[in-house]
């Protein structure tokens, strides 16, 4: 079987998902916890990611049509979702939140904003769609999701290096990072919003 026409779709959910672009944020999102910790995290956080992004691209239109959602909408909550992340990582709401839990009850950013909106976005979630909806043949549709795996792969093992990486940059360099990456996302989730009310011919 030629997989070469799927290279494409490779390179535009690798870019769309940014695995690379993601490891520096789960650095800044798991500051401080220990290496089990943050695996379990990054597990879980593929694992759901996997699951949401499936459901989308086998039957992604029809779920958003029977609740009655636009992807213009989806889009604009997903942005407003990753302000609000923008918002903690910015002002270490997060961290205070964290300090004043037991660790038995600490924040898990596992499923948000981890596996929603960060790896499965309404990015990723369109493309899916996209990508699936251009072949509706088993074949089509197993190698897909198989080239999605792929990526949620790669993003996986960049999870993984997020110790040495925060080993790197130290405390300072995180508390930097971590700041200028809650500006990045939050100029991201503004963008998320343009694209929603252009979509909608909103402006």
């Amino acid at each position: 079987m030629d997989l070469a026409p799927y290279i494409p779709a490779f390179v535009t959910l690798f870019v769309i998902i940014d695995p690379v672009g993601l490891a520096p944020l789960f650095v800044a999102l798991t500051q401080g916890m220990t290496a089990r910790r943050r695996r379990g995290i990054a597990i879980r956080a593929c694992l759901a990611a996997f699951a949401i992004l499936t459901i989308f691209g086998v039957a992604g239109e029809a779920v958003l049509n029977f609740l009655g959602i636009s992807m213009p909408a989806f889009r604009m909550a997903g942005g407003i979702l990753l302000f609000l992340t923008a918002l903690d990582m910015l002002f270490e709401r997060r961290t205070e939140r964290r300090q004043g839990q037991a660790d038995s009850n600490e924040h898990d950013p596992s499923i948000f904003p981890l596996s929603l909106p960060l790896i499965a976005g309404p990015g990723a979630i369109a493309t899916m769609i996209l990508l699936t909806g251009q072949d509706t043949s088993l074949t089509h549709l197993a190698i897909i999701h198989g080239v999605m795996a792929l990526v949620i792969g790669c993003v996986f093992m960049l999870f993984l290096l997020a110790a040495p990486l925060e080993r790197l940059l130290g405390p300072t360099g995180i508390n930097v990072i971590t700041r200028l990456l809650g500006m990045l996302l939050a100029a991201l989730s503004v963008q998320f919003v343009i694209d929603g009310l252009r979509d909608l011919q909103v402006i």
